[in-house]
């Protein structure tokens, strides 16, 4: 990696780079917006989301707590978005869609039953995110931090 890297991480001297960064850029917003959609739901529809919540991970009576949840998530993700703190941003984020993943197990055993074939599509976002917390360091177009 050349000093220009080291300087300013959002400048790409090597062309052939330039595709590479481009597509992480790529998989790391569209990541984000699909979780933000999970971290709004908390914090808008709470019924909806206290349900889900209970039903997978563990029973929450107050809806003020999913609302907390989902505020930490939206900053966690907007800071995700960003390519900030990305060895902690990247981490907690594959391992908060991981735990996701891994609760719906059960779903995965019967996949074309409906509409669990639906859960399917957390596969692809799971490997999407090991991808980018792999190759964090290369993930600098679009990027607040290095």
């Amino acid at each position: 990696m050349n000093d220009t890297h080291t300087k300013n991480s959002n400048k790409t001297d090597n062309t052939e780079d330039w595709p590479l960064e481009l597509s992480l850029a790529i998989v790391r917003l569209s990541t984000a917006f699909f979780l933000m959609i999970w971290a709004l739901d908390k914090i808008i529809g709470t019924g909806a989301a206290q349900k889900t919540f209970s039903k997978y991970y563990m029973n929450v009576d107050e809806s003020f707590v999913i609302i907390l949840i989902g505020i930490a998530q939206l900053i966690l993700i907007l800071t995700f978005a960003g390519g900030l703190f990305k060895t902690f941003t990247y981490g907690i984020i594959m391992l908060m869609h991981t735990g996701s993943v891994l609760a719906s197990i059960p779903r995965y055993m019967d996949p074309l039953a409906r509409p669990n074939i639906l859960f399917w599509a957390a596969i692809p976002v799971l490997g999407a995110m090991i991808l980018l917390f792999i190759l964090r360091e290369r993930d600098r177009f679009l990027t607040i931090g290095r």
